[in-house]
């Protein structure tokens, strides 16, 4: 058989759609290449593992300690600022 005289995709006898056709080498390879690249995503999506993996908890929220005192301290005595 001449490889060279079939067609990467056919056209289906009954519909309108195109598949690989197994009878040239690159169709072939095609075939292949997309039944392991389906099979290691559905092992993937089974493991939940890789871009399917669950994000991780979030951290509970701790907001920062209080640290201020009340009647706030000031090295400046009160009153309105002295300009130059």
């Amino acid at each position: 058989m001449r490889y060279d005289d079939e067609p990467v995709f056919k056209r289906g006898k009954w519909s309108k759609r195109y598949y690989y056709n197994p009878d040239n080498p690159i169709g072939l390879a095609l075939i292949v290449v997309s039944l392991v690249v389906a099979g290691t995503m559905l092992l993937l999506m089974a493991n939940r593992a890789g871009p399917f993996e669950p994000a991780p908890d979030p951290k509970p929220w701790n907001p920062p300690r209080y640290e201020y005192s009340w009647p706030p301290t000031s090295t400046a005595p009160p009153g309105p600022s002295a300009g130059p």
